[in-house]
């Protein structure tokens, strides 16, 4: 019996995974549908490589960051087939390894992130080379202090507030985090060329097809299942409650941002993702009801936040990820602090002040490591691609072929 139960738990944790890996065809497809045409192909290259760099980074450096664990081993003590001897063991059926699968694509979901808020002006090979420090290096050090305990880290603040600091499936650990270091990079490279008028007035990007942009939001929604579900990261811990909280948040966040958008479909589909990410810490705790208004807020906060973006602060984060992932994932931590509470329907164990706590430090992490990394690459071997390459596009520029070759050719 317990063979089985460790086998279905490898399968639950492996589907999970998969399902995860999916979304960043989501991420993919919601980044070409935005940019214009010209950049499309970089977009589909960018997240597809980076997802291959985060694997290695991860496998042989991140994952040991987060949770001391490394894969050095024969191959019959990795599937837990033999017992080794002065070292850790592995467990039954490989559970260990499809658990690193499954943390990984979370980890490569930070540079996918930055991805969309870097696009159209970023260096190829630089940005690679900051995937591989942030979800290497970084990301772990953060990741294994939320979800680890590393270096006391949920000691100290359940010694301080009560309760350790809860973030189930990542609000603030991957979407926050992933969201206020994309701020430091969006910053570092500056504003696509064209995108403002000499006197500062916004000048009209219009995303280039709206069916891939929805099919990208489309795609992450369905993965976002195996996202925050198996994040209990076993059969026994599944709970529906998770599915229903997730469910009502994305909703809650398509209503509120088709209101407040006017309709416009970027907002609405983006809206079922700011739904989501804020639902991500507290999709265990909450009520249905208090995910409801949690997505809800998620989407009107992620309309506000783009349009200053762009508009008031003159930041020009090409998909809003800072506002979509940065602002709701600091939303859905703090969130998870008041409808976590047994006081608003919630099932407890929870703290508004231990909330508030980790998540700040979680965003002061992230801007730090944001400005950092960029401001260093910046400085010593530059992430932005010259005014000539930019104007021609990162597919040509780049990858020397653009997302439609025969019309290029009917062109010529």
């Amino acid at each position: 019996m317990g063979a089985f139960q460790t086998a279905s738990d490898v399968f639950f944790v492996l589907m999970g995974a998969i399902m995860v890996l999916a979304m960043h065809a989501g991420f993919a497809f919601l980044e070409v549908g935005t940019v214009r045409k010209k950049n499309q192909v970089n977009a589909l290259v960018k997240i597809i490589v980076d997802f291959a760099v985060s694997t290695i980074a991860y496998f042989f450096v991140g994952y040991s960051v987060a949770y001391g664990v490394d894969f050095f081993a024969n191959a019959g003590v990795l599937s837990g087939q033999i017992s080794p001897e002065n070292s850790p063991a592995f467990a039954d059926s490989g559970y260990d390894l499809v658990k690193f699968f499954f943390l990984l694509t979370f980890a490569a979901a930070i540079p996918a992130i930055i991805s969309g808020g870097i696009a159209e002006r970023a260096r190829f090979y630089p940005q690679l080379f900051a995937t591989a420090i942030l979800v290497g290096v970084c990301y772990p050090l953060f990741e294994g202090m939320a979800w680890n305990n590393n270096f006391g880290f949920q000691d100290m603040i359940e010694a301080t507030f009560g309760a350790p600091f809860h973030d189930f499936a990542g609000s603030i650990v991957v979407h926050a985090v992933g969201g206020w270091i994309a701020l430091g990079a969006v910053i570092n490279l500056g504003v696509r060329r064209g995108r403002y008028t000499k006197t500062g007035g916004l000048v009209g990007i219009p995303p280039s097809n709206i069916p891939f942009l929805a099919l990208g939001s489309w795609v992450l929604c369905v993965g976002w299942f195996g996202f925050n579900v198996m994040s209990a990261q076993s059969i026994s811990g599944i709970t529906g409650l998770v599915a229903v909280n997730s469910l009502m948040a994305m909703v809650g966040g398509i209503l509120t941002a088709l209101i407040a958008g006017r309709n416009d479909p970027g907002f609405v589909h983006n809206g079922a993702l700011a739904g989501l990410v804020a639902v991500c810490a507290g999709s265990d705790v909450m009520h249905p009801l208090g995910a409801l208004v949690t997505g809800g807020l998620a989407g009107a906060l992620f309309v506000w936040g783009f349009n200053q973006c762009q508009a008031k602060w003159k930041i020009d984060d090409v998909l809003g990820v800072w506002p979509l992932h940065g602002m709701c994932g600091l939303l859905g931590g703090i969130a998870c602090g008041i409808f976590g509470l047994e006081a608003l329907g919630g099932m407890g164990g929870v703290s508004f002040s231990a909330q508030l706590a980790g998540s700040l430090i979680g965003v002061v992490f992230a801007t730090v490591v944001g400005f950092v990394v960029y401001g260093a690459l910046k400085a010593t071997i530059g992430i932005r691609l010259s005014e000539e390459a930019e104007f021609d596009g990162a597919d040509i520029s780049i990858h020397n072929i653009g997302a439609y070759p025969e019309d290029d050719l009917r062109a010529s």
